[in-house]
């Protein structure tokens, strides 16, 4: 039997529909980790004492930093999992970017962006 050069359309169906779920899942976050960086009705150190402002204002500012850093991964992961749908629609997706093979099913599930095959992964 020859080797498979690339997904059915129904295989492909079925990692759509994964990639959308996981991009609906990120987008909320990316949203939730937004609203915690631009929060302003929280208990923030407007209303503390003086004596812990400055150790509160240390702790706030972390937490943005720590929050900018997550929405920003975020952003990413979002682009990367619309760049699988574009490969989806282009009858691409699932095929290593430098083997050629076809990426296994596992691996894509697990990593639904995924454009290398575990071998190419670990020659990196």
């Amino acid at each position: 039997m020859a080797e498979k050069n690339r997904y059915s359309d129904a295989e492909l169906q079925e990692f759509k529909e994964l990639i959308q779920f996981k991009l609906e899942t990120a987008k909320e976050d990316y949203e939730l980790l937004k609203s915690t960086i631009t929060q302003s009705e929280s208990n923030d150190t407007q209303d503390t004492s003086p004596t812990f402002k400055v150790l509160e204002e240390g702790a706030s500012t972390l937490s943005k930093e720590e929050a900018g850093r997550l929405a920003t991964r975020q952003a990413k992961f979002i682009q990367h999992l619309q760049g699988a749908l574009i490969r989806i629609e282009n009858k691409t997706y699932g095929i290593c970017r430098e083997t050629g093979v076809l990426i296994t099913k596992e691996r894509l599930r697990a990593v639904p962006h995924a454009t290398l095959c575990i071998e190419a992964k670990s020659r990196q």
